[in-house]
């Protein structure tokens, strides 16, 4: 499994998860490629601001503390500035967008344990991202 980040001619980013390098070739040839915010398919790779790379037998040195939240922070800045904030409603918005009641958008709240196993029930697909208070940032 390989992710590329990408990006459409209008300007859109977003990731995309491939076999491998040619069959994101494949599909892009055959505009099977399409950005889910305009829905155009001319989609090139664009360089990742974050890469882990692992080879059998090499060992990959340790991340370090603070390089660790340094790219969390990175990551929750993205999710903050690209996702809406549906807070609570978290579960109710992804199973609307789920069983096309509303259209398909980026969001982010909280949910409990039990709307999350829910969710998965259901086969909604969702991630957890960690968030940085103030405090854990700095740490």
């Amino acid at each position: 499994m390989i992710i590329f980040d990408l990006k459409c001619a209008n300007g859109h980013t977003f990731e995309g998860w491939f076999e491998d390098a040619d069959a994101f070739e494949t599909q892009s040839r055959n505009k099977l490629v399409t950005c889910p915010v305009c829905e155009d398919t001319q989609i090139s790779k664009i360089f990742s601001s974050i890469a882990i790379k692992s080879s059998p037998g090499v060992q990959d040195a340790p991340v370090e503390p603070a390089e660790m939240r340094q790219m969390v922070k990175k990551i929750s800045e993205f999710v903050e500035k690209h996702f809406d904030n549906v807070g609570c409603q978290f579960a109710t918005e992804a199973l609307k967008m789920h069983y096309g009641v509303s259209e398909p958008r980026n969001i982010r709240g909280v949910s409990t344990e039990q709307e999350e196993k829910m969710l998965k029930d259901e086969g909604v697909e969702f991630f957890k991202v960690p968030s940085l208070t103030p405090e854990n940032a700095r740490h």
